[in-house]
């Protein structure tokens, strides 16, 4: 198949944007600035929590939700990846875990509509399929590095069991979880985000209603 068939497939988009031109190369400009944004958000409460550390942090205090948030990611890691592999794998489940979840919540909490562009609008990241596919595809390349380095080429022999003729599902399974995970979130977010703006909608049409009865 010619390269540029693969080319023509990642153009595919969903909706309107606002396009960046970078050698001749056309990006979602709008899903940069809110990555940007959460990014900055996840950073920002790194280095509050971490710039005066304490034995015995207050209750009220970054450090003590960060503690937590951390606990919470360590017992994840220990319940999907086991116990005795789980350390290395803290930091890339609390990034990605971090990343999608003030994503999904900045898309519900922030008035992003607020904000007017030349085209399209701000959003969730997670409200484009791209980010969502980038996110599917990078844990399922973790998922096959995890297993290639524990098992090494053996690790293949699971298609073929408990049976050779499970060998086609098998394969699917796995080839077709990115895709999977990719629209299950993006589909989520992108319901989520368009009921919260029909309820909006609604909101001027319903509210004088009840000073109307009571006037």
């Amino acid at each position: 198949m010619n390269i540029n068939h693969f080319y023509e497939l990642s153009q595919l988009s969903v909706g309107t944007h606002f396009y960046w031109t970078i050698n001749n190369y056309q990006i979602h400009g709008q899903v940069l600035m809110t990555s940007w944004f959460v990014i900055l958000i996840i950073t920002l409460l790194t280095f509050l929590s971490n710039f005066t550390l304490k034995r015995i942090p207050l209750s009220n205090s970054t450090q003590n939700l960060t503690e937590y948030i951390t606990e919470f990611i360590v017992d994840l890691a220990k319940t999907q990846v086991g116990i005795h592999d789980y350390s290395s794998w803290v930091s890339f489940l609390g990034t990605i875990f971090l990343f999608i979840f003030i994503s999904n919540w900045s898309g519900a909490l922030l008035p992003w509509k607020l904000i007017e562009l030349p085209s399209g609008e701000l959003a969730a990241p997670t409200n484009d399929i791209n980010t969502t596919v980038a996110l599917a595809l990078l844990t399922s390349f973790s998922y096959f590095y995890a297993g290639i380095k524990k098992k090494g080429l053996s690790y293949f022999n699971r298609y073929v069991q408990p049976a050779a003729f499970l060998l086609p599902i098998n394969v699917l399974e796995d080839f077709t979880k990115p895709l999977s995970l990719s629209f299950r979130l993006f589909g989520n977010i992108l319901a989520d985000e368009l009921v919260v703006a029909v309820l909006l909608s609604l909101v001027p049409l319903f509210v004088p209603v009840p000073l109307m009865l009571l006037g």
